[in-house]
């Protein structure tokens, strides 16, 4: 059951990351670290719960 919540965290990790990218693309800066901020904080935040 770990192994799938943690391969649903890494797609939705993914998904947001690539959301990030694009606004760093788009030259919005200070949106795509914060959505940087929210992927890192995706990745981290269950490991607390789940370990």
């Amino acid at each position: 059951m770990q192994i799938l919540i943690v391969l649903a965290l890494i797609s939705i990790a993914v998904y947001t990351c690539g959301f990030g990218v694009t606004l760093w693309k788009e030259k919005n800066k200070m949106s795509a670290l914060a959505v940087f901020f929210l992927t890192a904080t995706i990745i981290i935040l269950p490991f607390f719960s789940i370990l």
